[in-house]
């Protein structure tokens, strides 16, 4: 024969415990409630340590993570309403600092969902010779920083650092129409341009 719930060994115990400490649950939203240290909250991009590398709009199983490349600019937007709150961004971001899930969890409004969203934008370096793309200056200037000596190991990587260094300025070519030669080299250039100049040379 089952016992009654009160009967049952160690429910009666917390009982008792429950009538003395209270309940268990918190007074939200009459009070404000704090998520315990590991809370995986809202992800919010912190500009100054984000590099711009789009890792976390690679790994984002949600799709909530937009990124757009316009001109020289790389355009990073989280949006809160499709987010999971999986912490895949926060995990395999290079610097751990860049994107963050905050303790903030209370995302209700009356407004548009649309407007839940959070963007930032970084400055591409582009190549020197097409025009096309390579990588964000400060994703480069975060290599940089961490190869140390090894650096001047890649002519693009060294010229930028240079370059931000203001020990030289980074120039491009006159235009499209201008061949390669052995000294375009030495400057920045995109995989493709530069495999044609060492072709050429």
């Amino acid at each position: 024969m089952r016992l009654p719930c009160l009967l049952q060994p160690g429910i009666l115990k917390e009982a008792i415990k429950a009538i003395f400490k209270g309940p268990y649950t918190t007074k939200f939203p009459f009070k404000p409630h704090e998520p315990f240290e590991r809370f995986r909250g809202k992800p919010e991009f912190h500009a100054e340590d984000c590099i711009g590398c789009g890792a976390c709009f690679q790994v984002c199983p949600a799709k909530a993570i937009e990124m757009k490349d316009i001109g020289n600019k790389r355009i990073l937007t989280v949006h809160w309403d499709l987010c999971i709150f999986c912490g895949n961004c926060q995990a395999n971001c290079l610097t751990e600092k860049g994107i963050v899930l905050s303790k903030e969890f209370d995302l209700a409004t009356t407004e548009k969902r649309e407007d839940l969203y959070q963007s930032i934008e970084k400055e591409l370096i582009q190549c020197s010779f097409c025009k096309e793309n390579i990588a964000p200056s400060a994703q480069l200037a975060w290599v940089a920083k961490k190869l140390g000596t090894m650096v001047f190991s890649n002519t693009s990587l060294m010229l930028f650092y240079l370059a931000e260094e203001n020990l030289t300025e980074i120039k491009g070519l006159p235009d499209k129409e201008t061949p390669t030669l052995r000294s375009d080299r030495f400057r920045i250039l995109c995989p493709k341009c530069r495999r044609e100049a060492v072709l050429k040379s």
